[in-house]
């Protein structure tokens, strides 16, 4: 996908300063810098449950576990929570008993 849009100065400033580090073009730069916020989000959303961790790890294109690291490390809640792990305890104690 191809798009025009206007980069304020500050964003500017931002991706030159990376493309320098790097020794990279700065639509390189820009590229690396929209996929970080985008590992944000994506990691966010799969927090929030609003998408699978396969699907967080396909849109990104590492593995699962990468995924659940990178949760980790970005302190996000991944899982059931203790509340939803109650409930599946008793469920499978009810099960069982039938």
């Amino acid at each position: 996908m191809q798009v025009d849009l206007e980069i304020p100065d500050n964003i500017k400033y931002i991706v030159e300063i990376l493309a320098k580090e790097e020794s990279i073009d700065e639509k390189t730069a820009l590229r690396r810098l929209i996929y970080e916020g985008m590992k944000g989000y994506v990691l966010s959303l799969y927090s929030k449950g609003k998408i699978s961790l396969s699907k967080s790890a396909e849109l990104l294109n590492l593995s699962v576990h990468d995924i659940l690291r990178l949760s980790k490390a970005y302190g996000l809640e991944t899982g059931s929570t203790q509340e939803q792990g109650k409930i599946s305890r008793k469920l499978a104690k009810e099960i069982i008993k039938a």
